[in-house]
């Protein structure tokens, strides 16, 4: 069974992500094909980016590295739950992303935004990023309005079509992140 975490993408204090997330993930625990795991960037407190070398050698000296390679590498797919900030994604989540380099490749990923315009800006530029990291981006995504899933901008309270669109979603990021497996299984050095 693949293993899918579901990032929450903000660190900011009275975030909305932390809610979305867990209605990600109680939608996706109930499908029984794969595993599914809350991950928060907040429990990896993360500095910015303090690594000596550039990720891409896969060398990581600090122990807050290290951690967060661990955790990111145990995961087949990634499902990003992301705010917009000036038409991108938040700096904590960017700033996690560029610590680590191979834990990432071959892998999939599924995005939920959130933000005045469903975070639709924010997954775009998530969508590049991910390309250069050699993660294969699903096309279904979900998109959250502050205006009408959020009560006064803080409460979550999601319009029922989206239960499909996290179905869709989901079945695409599974669908890919089982397909990757196979191929990052034959690529693993023989012992």
């Amino acid at each position: 069974m693949i293993k899918v975490a579901i990032i929450i993408g903000s660190t900011r204090p009275g975030r909305n992500g932390e809610a979305v997330a867990r209605w990600v993930r109680d939608l996706a625990i109930k499908r029984g094909d794969a595993e599914f795991e809350l991950v928060d960037l907040k429990d990896f407190d993360l500095p910015l980016l303090d690594e000596v070398l550039p990720a891409s050698m896969g060398r990581y000296d600090l122990p807050h590295t290290r951690a967060w390679a661990a955790k990111i590498a145990s995961f087949d797919a990634y499902v990003f739950v992301t705010p917009e900030y000036n038409h991108s994604t938040s700096g904590a989540l960017k700033n996690a992303i560029d610590f680590l380099y191979g834990e990432w490749h071959n892998k999939a990923a599924g995005f939920v935004g959130y933000g005045v315009n469903g975070g639709a800006r924010a997954v775009e530029h998530l969508r590049l990023i991910m390309g250069e990291l050699q993660v294969a981006d699903v096309r279904a995504q979900v998109g959250l309005s502050l205006f009408s899933d959020f009560e006064n901008f803080s409460v979550f309270e999601p319009a029922a079509h989206h239960e499909d669109a996290v179905g869709t979603m989901l079945d695409q990021v599974i669908a890919w992140g089982g397909a990757l497996r196979t191929l990052r299984e034959r690529q693993a050095p023989v012992e």
